[in-house]
């Protein structure tokens, strides 16, 4: 038992803390699995130990008034006890660890997945910003042509109406041109058949014009629509994603917090057990100590009742030697 190694000498940092939790646990499993070998094979010793003196003192009989070494065995009972829910408390300590980190990867995975589902939304908006600009654009210029268009209707309009007036004052003027020729065509009715044909010409341009600014104004009113929808939609992806985002990164703060929270925690426990394991270890070599009084005390028992034998075999011998000189 003096060979008994000490609990805390190998668990230091760079086991405890080391990349490979697989490995760090099952280093600590294997110490652990060790110790429990070892108190139970201290065990063994003392109650081989315990019979072994009390066939002795059957035999030889006490000298003394034996001790009574039974109060040890309940504080021997608790220290197993204490180490068994220490183990115990210990794998459940590692488990929770080892899901948090499992959590933790797959947040590490969503935040990266939305992070990529952001970055091609962005992707998207910017892609459709030229296609805006260009619509606006297409917009402005359609606007400047129609506006042409009625400038250059308003003019046409004056125009005709200045001759229409020039052509009234012509034909209602107080000139008499007396022509002893035969007569020549009917100019006014040249002129308003004219006038007739130019104002279906105008009404048929003013109707063509109307209807073909009509349709472009609808075109640009449904690609403004559905660029507005567009836009719209996608300002809502973007604030839903922007909310989600946040969400995750609360998400992540808070497991980051929870994480720091647990692993102060465990060194705190760690800590805590090491302490507490030094104690075992100390308390384990008192025990071991009293041991080892125990056998140096049987040993100097062994060596006096060798020496009393010895004693009383010479003893024997000169009461022979008396006897044999009285007879």
């Amino acid at each position: 038992g003096g060979g008994f190694p000490r609990a805390g000498a190998g668990c230091g940092d760079g086991i405890l803390f080391a990349n490979n939790e697989k490995a760090t646990m099952q280093n600590l499993n294997d110490r652990l699995a060790s110790y429990l070998d070892k108190v139970r094979l201290l065990e063994g010793d003392n109650a081989d130990l315990e019979c072994k003196i009390r066939e002795w003192y059957a035999k030889v009989g006490p000298s003394c008034e034996p001790r009574d070494y039974s109060c040890y065995h309940k504080e021997i009972e608790d220290l197993q006890n204490q180490i068994l829910c220490a183990a115990m408390e210990t794998n459940k300590i590692l488990l929770n660890i080892d899901n948090n980190r499992m959590t933790a990867d797959d947040f590490r995975v969503k935040y990266e997945t939305e992070c990529g589902l952001r970055q091609n939304v962005d992707a998207d908006i910017c892609n459709l910003r030229p296609v805006l600009d260009q619509l606006a654009s297409c917009k402005t210029d359609l606007q400047l042509q129609c506006e042409a268009l009625t400038e250059e209707m308003c003019c046409l309009k004056t125009n005709h109406e200045e001759e229409m007036s020039c052509l009234r004052k012509q034909a209602t003027g107080d000139v008499s041109v007396e022509v002893n020729a035969c007569p020549g065509p009917d100019l006014r009715k040249i002129l308003e058949d004219l006038r007739c044909q130019y104002e279906t010409l105008m009404e048929r341009n003013r109707k063509e014009t109307e209807q073909w600014y009509a349709c472009k104004v609808e075109e640009v009113n449904l690609e403004v629509v559905t660029s507005s929808q567009e836009i719209e939609s996608s300002n809502k992806q973007v604030t839903e994603l922007r909310r989600q985002l946040q969400a995750l990164e609360i998400n992540v703060q808070a497991q980051l917090t929870m994480k720091e929270n647990l692993e102060s925690s465990l060194t705190e426990t760690e800590c805590r057990y090491n302490k507490y394991l030094a104690e075992l270890q100390n308390q384990i070599s008192c025990v071991e100590q009293r041991l080892a009084e125990i056998r140096a005390e049987m040993e100097c028992q062994n060596q006096e009742y060798k020496t009393l034998l010895d004693v009383k075999c010479r003893l024997e011998q000169e009461i022979q030697t008396y006897h044999c000189l009285l007879e």
